[in-house]
Parts: structure tokens; C-alpha cells; sequence
């Protein structure tokens, strides 16, 4: 019995209920225009005569219902009420308009059912709740029939007073029962008809697709920029302690470079997380660094960190300025990384060549230092690698190429980037 009676009055059911009333309140104003149209085959001029007028004036307003439903805002309007009400997996149902005509018909087709449910349990609603009511309450009221109320005498019959509350009761439960049910069965049917299509998981797909090449860019533009600059300040500032005493000009030198780095870096987070931010226009006016314009400042506050760098760059005619931009932003964080690799991972005073070439199709970029000494056994290597496959990342995304590893006691990271993207 408690089974029972929360499936037809418990919390679920009687949400279900309240998406049926708002079924045939929507449906009200089509029943009116019905109504108006079917007037004429019963001669009469009444808005709501017979039951069989009543019924026809339904029949008629239920296909203006299904021709307003082909506008695109009817399957999120349903899709939000059914989320809200029918207790419906929110992975079961689509998202935004239909984008295919099939889904729209299917999206048709459930509107055209939620007025035609909502329509009929309402209306049992209206006339059975009171009726019902009156047969509960008749034994009480029935006293006042020869006052004011007029009953007829048959429901002064002792049988009448006895059958009428349980009728009533009956009515109640037969009323929950086809609400129950109806509500049901348009639960089970909203995963069908306002699911998503092969259109939608596949513009579901693009768009997470979207959001995680967004997040993996943002991912190694934070490694790239914050990482190198604080390897540079740490390193930075341990040298400057080290001669703190009897070198006060090395340690305002690297001071400078530790304000200079941090100032350098803040814009770029900035930038960076201004991405983050829906309207904020600094990310567009932010200028990410790029190798014509920075890979001196890059050289320098890389060699005040103690890292001693030997840069070959041969750009051709026009120099850095003459690459392509995007080539030119992937190209100094290509460099800005392997130098901060060696910074973390070979210390100060080690040596790096850089070599940066440009020819007809390509942009080639080398970086070679030393290896540092072994670490023990089962030692985890700094950073986790995650610099060295952002390294490929980018080189992938121009269509390049990256190869790394240790040769003769010396690493080295070689990186070609094509001048114009490859198909």
C-alpha cells in the first residue's frame, strides 16, 4: 500500500502532475480557437456547448498546436519543463534548438502530446476534484438540503449517504491513477522524442573538442611563461644570496632581473587568464611575446639567471620580423622552454647553444647543452615532462615536427616548424 500510494501521490507523481496542468494550460488557448472554428457544425453559439463540441473544439486545436511547435524554441521550452518536473535524466534530453528535421518533427510530435495528456487530465482534474469533494462531504452537508442547498431527495437515501464518500474517494484514486500513468508514460517517451540526435552529440562533441584545445593552449601557455620565470627568479635569487656579502652589485643586477622577469610575466598571466574571462577584452589587447620582438629581452634575463647561452639565430632577409606571427609566437615558446629546461635541469653556469635557422619552407631551431650529472636511481626527473610535450604540441600544431633526446653526454631538442601550415 505505501508502494502504492507513492506512486500515485508521492513527490515524483505529483511533479508529473503539475507538467500535465501546464500541458493543458498551454493547450487552453488552442481549444478557444477551436472552439470558434467548430461552432458552426453544432449551431451554437456558446464558446463551450455540449461534451461532443468540447471534444471537437480539442480535436481542432491540438493540430494548431502542432504547427506552432515547428518554431525552434519550442523543444528547449519543453526540454527545461521536463527537467524540471518529470524526473528525466538531464544526459537523456538534448540542449538548444533542433538542428536536424527529424528532430523537429519528433520535438512536434511530443509537444502535440503534452497538450493532448495535459489537456484531458486537466480537464478530469477541474470536474473530478469538486465533484469528489461534494461526495466525501455529502453526509455532512446533506442536513442542509431542505435549507439551501436543494439536493435532490434521492440523496437523502440512507444507501446514497454510504456510497457517495466512497464513490468520491474511488473518483480521487481512478484521477491520481490516470495521472500517474499518463505522467509516465510521457516520461518514457521525452528521451525519444527530445534526446539528443547524431547532430547534437556531434555538435556536443565539437564543442567539448573546443573547450579542450582552449584548456590544453591555456595549460601550456601557463607552463611556458610562469615556469620559466620562476626557475629564473629562484635561481635568480639563490645566486644573489650566495655572494649577498662580498658582491652587492651581482645582487642588485639580479634583483633587477628578478623585478624585470616578474613584471614581464604578470602581463603575460594576465593575458593568459583574460582567455578565462567572457568579455574581457585585455586578451586581445595583451600582445603574447613572439620572437622578433623578444627573444633578445628572452637571452638576457635568461643569462642573468646563470645559464651561459650561445645564440646563433640567421633569420634570412628581414629577419624575425619577416616570419609569419604564428610561427614567430610558437617559435619563442619553443626556445623560452628549452632554456628553461636546462635551467632546471643542468643548473647554473651550464652552457647552451642555440641555434635558430631560417630557409625556404621552414623555421629550425636547436638547443644543446651538457648532461647534468646522473641523479640516484629511481629519482623522479624535475618538472614531469610536461614542458617537452607541450614542446610537441606546438610544433604539432603548425604542422612540425620535434625530436629530443641525449647524444654523447650532450641533450638536444631540434624542432622544424613549416613557414606556411602543411594540409
Amino acid at each position: 500500500m505505501r508502494r502504492l500510494g507513492a506512486a500515485l501521490f508521492g513527490r515524483r507523481a505529483r511533479r508529473r502532475w503539475i507538467h500535465l496542468i501546464l500541458g493543458g494550460a498551454l493547450a487552453m488557448p488552442y481549444v478557444f480557437v477551436g472552439s470558434i472554428a467548430s461552432g458552426p457544425l453544432f449551431h451554437d453559439d456558446r464558446l463551450f456547448g455540449s461534451f461532443a463540441a468540447q471534444l471537437v473544439a480539442f480535436a481542432f486545436g491540438l493540430p494548431l498546436a502542432a504547427i506552432t511547435a515547428l518554431f525552434p524554441l519550442t523543444r528547449p521550452m519543453s526540454v527545461a519543463a521536463v527537467r524540471a518536473l518529470c524526473s528525466v535524466p538531464d544526459e537523456a534530453l538534448a540542449d538548444g534548438p533542433p538542428r536536424s528535421r527529424a528532430a523537429r518533427g519528433r520535438a512536434v510530435a511530443w509537444f502535440t502530446l503534452h497538450l493532448g495528456f495535459g489537456g484531458i487530465i486537466s480537464g478530469m482534474t477541474l470536474a473530478l476534484v469538486p465533484f469528489a469533494t461534494f461526495l466525501i462531504a455529502l453526509p455532512v452537508a446533506v442536513g442542509l438540503a431542505d435549507s439551501w442547498l436543494g439536493f435532490p431527495a434521492s440523496l437523502h437515501e440512507p444507501w446514497a449517504l454510504a456510497v457517495a464518500p466512497v464513490a468520491g474517494a474511488v473518483s480521487l484514486v481512478a484521477l491520481a491513477g490516470c495521472a500517474a500513468g499518463s505522467g509516465a508514460l510521457l516520461a518514457r517517451w521525452a528521451p525519444p522524442l527530445l534526446g539528443p540526435t547524431p547532430a547534437d552529440r556531434l555538435a556536443e562533441a565539437e564543442r567539448r573538442a573546443a573547450d579542450l584545445a582552449v584548456r590544453n593552449r591555456l595549460a601550456r601557455e601557463l607552463h611556458d611563461s610562469v615556469g620559466h620565470a620562476l626557475s629564473a627568479v629562484t635561481l635568480q635569487a639563490s645566486a644573489a644570496r650566495r655572494v649577498l656579502d662580498h658582491d652587492p652589485e651581482f645582487v642588485r643586477e639580479a634583483l633587477a632581473a628578478i623585478e624585470d622577469t616578474t613584471r614581464r610575466t604578470v602581463g603575460e598571466l594576465d593575458a593568459v587568464l583574460g582567455v578565462l574571462r567572457e568579455g574581457d577584452q585585455r586578451a586581445a589587447t595583451t600582445p603574447a611575446p613572439t620572437l622578433a620582438a623578444d627573444l633578445d629581452g628572452l637571452l638576457t634575463h635568461t643569462r642573468a639567471g646563470g645559464l651561459r647561452v650561445e645564440a646563433a639565430v640567421d633569420l634570412g632577409p628581414g629577419g624575425a620580423d619577416a616570419l609569419p606571427p604564428m610561427v614567430s609566437r610558437e617559435a619563442y615558446r619553443i626556445v623560452q622552454e628549452s632554456l628553461s629546461n636546462a635551467l632546471k635541469h643542468a643548473g647554473p653556469g651550464t652552457t647552451v647553444t642555440l641555434r635558430i635557422a631560417r630557409d625556404a619552407t621552414g623555421l629550425d631551431l636547436t638547443a644543446e647543452n651538457p648532461l647534468p650529472d646522473a641523479p640516484p636511481p629511481g629519482s623522479p626527473r624535475p618538472g614531469g615532462g610536461h614542458g617537452l610535450r607541450g614542446v610537441a604540441e606546438r610544433a604539432k600544431l603548425l604542422g612540425g615536427t620535434t625530436e629530443s633526446g641525449a647524444t654523447d653526454g650532450t641533450w638536444r631538442l631540434r624542432v622544424r616548424l613549416p613557414l606556411k601550415p602543411t594540409p
